[in-house]
């Protein structure tokens, strides 16, 4: 019965995270239910994104912008409580009114902002990967007669997503009246990315001083292609450590998880008495601080 609550559980949780990919996936349109969440949730979402922004953090409907999902804030929100909510009615279901049941929607809440920042990283990963080919294809556009609008316009038609879908966004901006800085400042704003702030800061002294505009990014993309050969480089021979210290935090995690869910009565000394409680910090205590020290020996910048 045990086994039986915890699979349902599982598929539940997955159900909720399909829909929150289908809706992520599809474009939202004016109306319809979608049009009257995004009413319904407005002031909630106003008042998030003010709260963000004097905190200088990043507000949702940039981060959704940032991770590609096409989903308003309103929709994250209600995708976010109907996880919360799926989660703890299983836990009442599997274990009544406990502990359990905030454990459980406090996880359900926190799985869409895991995937969010999953994709964030994700995007972030391609799109850097893509920026050396990219730069390329600019210099040899410049190096053709093209100007740097008609470049943009190149890149965004001959690209493949995710910068595809940024450079066809700046167009769309300078379509619309703004200048080529702004539009790829803000670009820049949304990816966050390093690299790509090189070159747009090169775009932008070029266009206040002059110079030879394709020279410049063909040297930032063979810089970005040394960079992106070294972090491999690097990827692979840490990749020992790194596995080894994602196996250790998570297995312990993963066999306390599921043997209070399948076998609570056993699991029972460890959740009912202070010892228990106590014995459960230090481990977490130590499983986060080993994590800590596998991830600062790992981490080498280039």
């Amino acid at each position: 019965m045990g086994i039986a609550i915890l699979l349902l559980g599982v598929a539940a949780g997955g159900g909720v995270l399909l829909i929150f990919v289908s809706m992520a996936r599809t474009p939202a349109p004016a109306g319809g239910l979608r049009g009257q969440l995004d009413a319904a949730f407005q002031g909630v979402t106003e008042r998030l994104g003010e709260r963000e922004r004097s905190r200088g953090r990043p507000t949702l409907e940039e981060r959704l912008a940032r991770a590609g999902l096409r989903l308003r804030p309103s929709e994250y929100i209600v995708m976010q409580a109907g996880a919360a909510g799926a989660l703890g009615l299983l836990a009442i279901l599997r274990f009544g009114v406990s502990p359990a049941v905030p454990l459980a929607a406090g996880i359900g809440a926190f799985l869409p902002g895991l995937f969010v920042r999953f994709r964030i990283s994700h995007r972030l990963r391609r799109l850097n990967n893509q920026l050396s080919d990219v730069l390329s294809l600019m210099a040899n556009s410049l190096k053709a007669g093209h100007a740097l609008p008609q470049t943009l316009e190149v890149i965004a038609n001959e690209s493949r997503p995710p910068i595809a879908e940024e450079f066809a966004r700046c167009v769309r901006e300078m379509n619309l009246g703004g200048t080529v800085e702004e539009s790829l400042g803000h670009m820049v704003k949304r990816i966050e990315s390093d690299d790509l702030d090189l070159m747009v800061t090169a775009v932008a002294i070029h266009r206040t001083v002059g110079g030879n505009l394709a020279e410049i990014l063909d040297n930032i993309a063979f810089t970005i292609r040394e960079r992106v050969r070294i972090k491999g480089q690097i990827a692979t021979l840490t990749a020992s450590a790194r596995s080894s210290g994602q196996l250790i935090t998570s297995l312990p995690i993963i066999l306390a998880v599921f043997m209070y869910f399948a076998t609570p009565t056993y699991f029972k000394p460890m959740t009912e008495s202070p010892i228990g409680w106590i014995i459960i910090a230090i481990a977490g205590f130590m499983i986060f601080l080993g994590n800590l020290v596998m991830g600062r020996v790992t981490a080498i910048e280039v």
